[in-house]
This record gives structure tokens, sequence and C-alpha cells, in this order.
């Protein structure tokens, strides 16, 4: 996956049927093109793993829960556990409506000391990713203030279709799971698994600068109503409610 940094987004968020994600697909199909790495053999999907860090307080899931206008993420992303592949560290910020993202693409072999504490070195970013090197420096001093520790694991896998130009994106999100985090940059086994019942696909609409015409015209013809959906919560929370941080410790 590249590590290109993206300008300033939207994105819209619905839970929908599976019915329903087969008609968004292909409406969508007819102006977008699959994402460069889905896998035709998985229906156009990809798996997407995530370890999310936050504060001993859980001040970053608690601002999602409350709805905080301005808020940010700190995760680590990537799409296999090949020790080669590099990880990507990752600022999600949102402003109002807008969405903000920095990454970098980072050796696995600094994922443990650069979550112990450790400050970051060029040494530590991935063939191809040295100009990156501000966005590791952000992701690092937000968790030094924020005394941010690895919390959870989020997974899911993911269809995607894209623009030619990238500013117009089109995800759906199935089999969304949480683990809890212990220590170990390692997938834990499915017994520490939560599934939520999110009750549809997860799908996203991004775009930037403006929502285009067919887009518009797609989500009035489907009726799609947007809701909150961020998985960091909805992958650690249990059906009754209860607080994924208190649920893992069950």
């Amino acid at each position: 996956m590249s590590d290109l940094v993206q300008g300033n987004r939207f994105e819209l968020k619905y839970i929908i049927p599976e019915a329903t994600a087969r008609n968004v697909r292909d409406f969508a199909r007819s102006y977008l093109l699959p994402d460069k790495y889905a896998n035709p053999k998985r229906n156009n999907s990809y798996p997407v793993y995530s370890l999310y860090l936050d504060s001993p307080g859980r001040e970053l899931y608690r601002a999602t829960v409350h709805g905080h206008k301005n808020r940010f993420k700190l995760r680590v992303r990537y799409y296999d556990e090949v020790e080669s592949h590099p990880v990507f560290f990752e600022i999600k910020r949102r402003v109002t409506d807008v969405i903000l993202k920095d990454r970098a693409g980072v050796r696995r072999s600094s994922i443990r000391p650069l979550l112990a504490g450790q400050w970051p070195t060029r040494n530590d970013l991935a063939p191809g990713s040295e100009k990156f090197y501000a966005a590791l420096d952000r992701f690092c001093t937000l968790r030094g203030l924020l005394k941010a520790e690895g919390w959870a694991f989020v997974s899911y896998l993911r269809e995607a279709y894209t623009s030619a130009d990238g500013l117009v994106r089109v995800t759906f999100d199935r089999e969304i799971a949480g683990a809890r985090y212990r220590g170990a940059f390692k997938l834990p086994g499915a017994e520490a698994w939560i599934h939520p019942p999110l009750g549809g696909v997860v799908l996203e609409l991004k775009y930037t600068d403006r929502f285009p015409n067919w887009m518009s015209e797609m989500v009035r013809a489907m009726d799609l109503w947007r809701g909150p959906m961020a998985k960091y919560v909805a992958a650690t929370t249990l059906p009754d409610g209860m607080d994924g941080f208190l649920a893992f410790e069950v």
C-alpha cells in the first residue's frame, strides 16, 4: 500500500444491507475502478488491520463516543503479517467535517521501540518513505503527549473502488472485529475477538473538495441515510453497549 499523503477529504458513512451494497457497487462501478490492491478472487477485497493507540484514560475513544467535532486517532495500519512489508503509522484527524490524514511507512523492526516510547529516526522509515519523516515525528509527539500505548486491534475486509485521479473512493467494509492488544504486535487467536452486530455493511463515500453529482444521485436513488460509524469504537464495544475497555477485562 502506498503511503502517499492525502489532502483534505470528506467521508460519509452508512450501514446498509448486503443487497443494497450490491446495488451501490453496481452503480459506483459505472464511474470507478477496482482499487489496485483489490483481489478479484475475494470480490475485489483485501484485509485491513489496525492497532489503535490511546491514553491511559482512553481520551481518544471517549472523544469519538462524545462526538467531538475536532478529534484525532493514532493507529498503526497494515495489510498482512509479512515481515518484509512495512506498516503505516497514521494520524487521522477530523476537523468539523474535514478528514486529514498523515502517515509514514515504518520498518517492522522499529514497531516495538516506537510503541514503547522511543523517539524516531530516519532509519525507522521503510524504503521509499524517507520524505514522510515529519509525519512519523508528529505521531510520536502526540503519542508522548498523551502517554499513548497500544490498546486494540481492529480488522475488517475492505472492498474498494476509486477514481482514476484518486479523488473519489467508495469502500465496503465487512467482517469487522476488535481484540485487546496485549503487548505483542501479532494478531491474536480467534477466541480473543469481539464481532459487533452492526446489522449490515459499512459503506464509506470519500471525496475531495466536491460531492460528485453521480454520488449525490446514488444516495437519493437508494435512500441512503448517514450515521455515526467509528470502527475503533464499534469493534471494542459489546452488544449491550458496554465500554470495550471494560469488556476486554472481563
